[in-house]
């Protein structure tokens, strides 16, 4: 998969292009979808930045084995992205889980 197919998948699911950030928190690895959206004048990112983020955030799930996990979240959630709250997806990265969160405590 490759960051722009992730955006399409965010843009079939919600109309969006949403932020997608990978966070540790409380001994778990999350990726969440922020409120804010590459279509939006406010937006931080280019779109060549906002795709180069996804296609990284792609590499990591594919890496750990979660990306099967994100898809099959998105497909059944029926959470949206809004102004103070991320779609918080937990990722079950198995024995994984103490190598990538060490740094976090």
């Amino acid at each position: 998969m490759t960051g722009r197919e992730l955006q399409q998948i965010l843009l079939n699911k919600w109309g969006r292009s949403y932020d997608v950030q990978l966070r540790p928190l409380k001994g778990k690895m999350y990726c969440q979808i922020m409120w804010k959206y590459l279509e939006q004048a406010s937006f931080p990112l280019s779109e060549q930045a906002y795709l180069e983020r996804l296609s990284g955030i792609v590499s990591y799930l594919v890496a750990w084995g979660a990306l099967e996990q994100v898809i099959k979240y998105l497909e059944k959630s029926r959470e949206n992205p809004r102004v103070g709250k991320a779609v918080s997806i937990p990722l079950d990265l198995g024995e994984l889980t103490s190598e990538w969160l060490i740094d976090s405590f």
